[in-house]
């Protein structure tokens, strides 16, 4: 009889114990086993051992920790946000410029932007510090310089000063781009009508230039005609005159068209062909 109450017992004891981890699974499931997704990487808060770890950055996968420690997930993947802000330029006019900028954090120094900024260093920095340097750099140009001729090198330019603030956040920037730029329509206009004038005076000067090489060309090719003809007329003697018809006459005596062939003058003696016999 005492044997059995001890099986008993044992057994009510195995089954305390797996009632006791069914608990504990039940209610602490979720906080032991963790699934980082792709894309994502995690840091760990140790709660009874030194807070975040700032040695270790969990990759995708499944991973197993205490229930009393805590995993942060953070999207490694590069991001995407833009902003819409009213600006001035150099001269003091507001302009609405569409911004948007690519991030991503630092997936090495992940543990430390959770210890000093946390999940939401999107609204803490980066947002922050787009604006800060996209209202520096603007502030630097004229209205019509931001509209046309320097919007890359602006573009170029916040994305440096951007760049150099989150390097310090633990944030990676890998690209700033100006979407769209709004002037007063007036404004807009007057840098429109500018920009067509300047284009019309390089198109009449690219005309005056063409038609003043065409001119050096015609008078060049001219020049060059009249020494020819100098130098033909130089080299016309009588003499040569004179051979070249006789030369003339022999050909034509021993063509196989019969033609009439009268001798000029004594002075020259150039053939003239007047017909042939038929």
């Amino acid at each position: 009889m005492a044997e059995y109450v001890e099986v008993n017992k044992k057994r009510v004891i195995s089954i305390a114990v797996i009632a006791v981890l069914v608990i504990i699974l039940i209610a602490f499931g979720s906080r032991m086993f963790i699934t980082i997704q792709a894309g994502h990487g995690g840091v760990i808060f140790r709660t009874f051992s030194g807070g975040v770890d700032q040695e270790k950055v969990f990759s995708e996968g499944f991973h197993l920790i205490a229930p009393w420690n805590k995993m942060i997930v953070y999207e490694t993947r590069q991001q995407e946000i833009a902003e819409t802000m009213n600006v001035l330029s150099s001269n003091g006019l507001e302009i609405a410029c569409d911004v948007s900028a690519w991030y991503e954090p630092n997936k090495s120094d992940m543990p430390m932007l959770h210890s000093n900024i946390g999940t939401d260093y999107l609204r803490r920095v980066v947002i922050p510090s787009l604006r800060s340097s996209a209202r520096s750099v603007i502030g630097r140009y004229t209205p019509e310089q931001i509209y046309s001729t320097k919007r890359d090198a602006i573009q170029e330019e916040i994305f440096e000063e951007t760049k150099k603030i989150l390097d310090d956040k633990y944030v990676q920037l890998n690209r700033v781009l100006i979407r769209s730029v709004t002037l007063p329509t007036a404004i807009k206009d007057a840098i429109e009508r500018k920009l067509k004038q300047e284009q019309e005076s390089l198109e009449y000067e690219f005309r005056l230039q063409k038609a003043t090489k065409e001119a050096e060309r015609q008078r060049i090719e001219a020049e060059g005609k009249a020494r020819a003809n100098d130098i033909i007329n130089a080299s016309l003697t009588n003499n040569i005159l004179r051979e070249k018809g006789i030369e003339a006459t022999v050909k034509l005596s021993e063509s196989n068209n019969s033609k009439v062939v009268v001798i000029g003058n004594s002075k020259d003696g150039l053939p003239l062909i007047l017909g042939d016999s038929k």
